[in-house]
């Protein structure tokens, strides 16, 4: 029987290993067929196509062109393996696998780290019927795609595609709305062009009673200061945000077949970088670093996939998408599509257009001593003590915080409970999860006319 079965094995490891060796010889074929001029002539012409102009700095084109050249020797490498998804020379093709992780990546999504809000909507059932394709475009539910540039602000567009969406659903209309609102004002856990989670995002919306439009308050691409009357506008509004039951791909199936959906994916890989075409089955782990959209999902070839909306331009992939397997071995999904989905409900209109509205009077400062003070609704609190005396004043930027006892974090009023060893805070002693803690900034000096006003410090520690 052994024997039997080895002969029938030997031919065919023998097979496997002429076609890898083919395949790799021809991928060697292509790389080295290629001069230097062949290569700078790629790159002249992918730079103009990219707005990329010659920079005058001594030796910099030439780095970038080594970067260039060595993305193009592995863009060859892995195309020439007919994987069902190809790569190309897209936006990021002149940037290492690091610098590309750093510009435009880099925010961890902490596992726990966002409030527990599953909900058993889009739970599998026995029974359930789902259409074998879905495409919120064709529904149009889903505004052409947006570039974040290189503010980590993927949270805030993430957040805004699966409101514009539930909206379209809802009432009808597809209404572009405001990422910039969200990276400016939504301030108490998200930290801007430093990282945020859906979630907090779709909480700021419903606090705030709803959020204006992109045309009003368009995205510029850095944080700056919230405008607090555009803020006000609140031209679409949402009832509350649930999460998907997490590690199920047949329940964010069922939540993609009803509305477009909030994911956090693992999108540092090189391969992923360098998407431009086909089903994404490349390698990737699960450590969450960029918020994107499953705007729906379908199969081709045998193989199943999520349509995913990315907020990096038309250029990068498929028109800004990128189509990933779907329905892996792995129950995290592909790059870990299927740990943190979340989406907004939405049970009727939007609130009526209250009209322009005036800027709202500057709040004064909050005062910290006779020297420092803290923006309008931040608290003080110290960072350096001596002999109880507040030498170095900190703003928290939430409004009557709690100061923690690290001089370093603060946590909002309604969870006062400082835990700084894992740097959450809590709203008893019984809560398990709590809310990521904020960091204090330096308060600001004291112009040298005002420092005979009469000062009232707010907090200590």
């Amino acid at each position: 029987m052994g024997t039997y079965r080895s002969s029938q094995i030997m031919p065919l490891l023998f097979f496997v290993v002429i076609t890898l060796s083919s395949a790799l010889a021809f991928a060697s074929s292509i790389i080295s067929e290629r001069t230097d001029e062949e290569v700078m002539a790629l790159y002249d012409q992918w730079r103009a196509k990219h707005g990329k102009l010659r920079n005058g700095l001594r030796g910099q084109r030439d780095d970038r062109f080594e970067i260039f050249k060595d993305n193009l020797k592995y863009i060859d490498e892995i195309n020439a393996q007919n994987l069902p998804y190809r790569l190309g020379l897209n936006v990021f093709a002149d940037l290492t696998n690091a610098e590309y992780r750093s510009k435009y990546l880099g925010t961890r999504f902490a596992a726990g780290s966002r409030r527990n809000k599953t909900s058993s909507r889009y739970q599998p059932r026995l029974g359930d019927k789902l259409p074998d394709s879905v495409d919120w475009r064709e529904k149009g539910a889903v505004v052409p795609v947006k570039d974040q540039g290189s503010c980590g602000s993927c949270w805030a567009f993430s957040t805004i595609a699966a409101v514009e969406g539930i909206n379209q659903v809802v009432t009808g209309d597809l209404v572009s709305l405001s990422e910039q609102e969200l990276v400016d004002c939504d301030t108490s856990y998200n930290e801007g062009c430093n990282g945020g989670l859906m979630d907090y995002a779709f909480e700021f919306i419903i606090n705030n009673g709803g959020i204006d439009t992109e045309e009003d308050y368009p995205y510029n691409g850095f944080d700056s200061s919230c405008i607090q009357y555009k803020k006000n506008a609140r031209v679409v509004s949402i009832d509350g945000y649930e999460d998907v039951p997490v590690n199920d791909e047949k329940a964010l199936q069922k939540a993609a077949a009803n509305q477009v959906v909030a994911v956090a994916i693992e999108g540092g890989g090189r391969s992923f970088q360098l998407y431009q075409s086909g089903i994404f089955t490349g390698k990737c782990g699960t450590n969450l670093d960029h918020g994107v959209n499953v705007v729906g999902y379908g199969s081709e070839g045998g193989v199943d996939y999520w349509i995913v909306r990315n907020s990096w331009g038309g250029s990068w992939g498929e028109h800004g998408y990128i189509r990933m397997q779907r329905n892996i071995d792995s129950p995290t999904g592909l790059c870990g599509i299927a740990m943190e989905p979340s989406y907004p409900t939405k049970n009727g209109p939007n609130p009526p257009n209250p009209g322009p509205t005036p800027p709202s009077p500057v709040k004064p400062p909050s005062v910290c001593d006779e020297y420092y003070t803290c923006p309008a609704a931040e608290t003080c609190c110290c960072i350096f003590e001596f002999s109880n005396l507040c030498l170095e004043w900190g703003c928290c930027p939430l409004e009557s915080a709690t100061c923690c006892d690290d001089h370093y974090s603060c946590c909002p009023h309604d969870y006062p409970i400082c835990n700084v060893r894992a740097g959450t805070c809590l709203k008893g002693k019984n809560d398990v999860f709590g809310v990521k803690a904020m960091r204090r900034t330096t308060a600001a000096a004291k112009p040298s006319w005002a420092f005979g006003d009469v000062a009232v410090g707010k907090s200590s520690a």
